[in-house]
């Protein structure tokens, strides 16, 4: 029988899975106490309701991914190795689960505002990670902000990802070329600086 931590992380894991499989509007808590061999009553003492274990599935799901963000030795290359490593999310099941929690914060507004403050945390992306190294390092000022470049990234990658295109390594090298190692250093280079 899994307990507490465990317990939790099976709850959320079961959340997310099932987001992905079948949108936000058709998953349930009956359905997620199943997936996680969970009773709805031990859902509902933790989660008041759908959109706070969602968003605390979305959380917890990001911050695992930040948390295995590799550490190369340059802010370029760890921008590069975090935006592959999150790409490479980007299937069918998370087209599922974004386009399903998009439509659903149109008409839920607890949703959105739960969902909102999930985006607006700058800790659940890895720029706040590449640039407490890079700043370790001595490749960028203390107080560098991370907030644009996180709006900047998601941003591209959602277009590409709702145009279907692709999001490849070369798409990913010039978004850090072009756009956030500028934004994080200030410094809007030429291509031909770069060269």
């Amino acid at each position: 029988m899994i307990r507490g931590a465990e317990r939790e992380q099976a709850i959320l894991s079961a959340t997310y899975q099932l987001l992905g499989e079948i949108g936000y509007a058709a998953m349930t808590m009956d359905a997620v106490a199943a997936r996680a061999q969970a009773s709805k009553a031990t859902i509902y003492r933790r989660w008041p309701g759908k959109p706070a274990l969602v968003k605390a599935a979305m959380d917890a799901h990001d911050a695992e991914y930040v948390a295995d963000i590799p550490d190369t030795g340059t802010t370029r290359g760890d921008l590069i190795a975090a935006l592959l490593a999150l790409t490479a999310q980007v299937d069918d099941h998370y087209v599922t689960m974004m386009t399903g929690v998009m439509h659903a914060m149109r008409v839920d507004t607890e949703l959105a505002d739960a969902l909102c403050e999930h985006v607006a945390d700058e800790d659940l992306g890895p720029f706040r990670t590449i640039v407490d190294r890079a700043i370790a390092r001595g490749e960028l000022p203390e107080g560098t902000e991370t907030e644009l470049a996180h709006q900047v990234s998601e941003g591209q990658i959602m277009r590409r990802m709702f145009l279907g295109e692709p999001l490849d390594r070369a798409f990913l090298a010039d978004l850090v070329d072009e756009l956030l190692l500028p934004i994080l250093t200030r410094s809007f280079a030429t291509k031909e600086d770069r060269s």
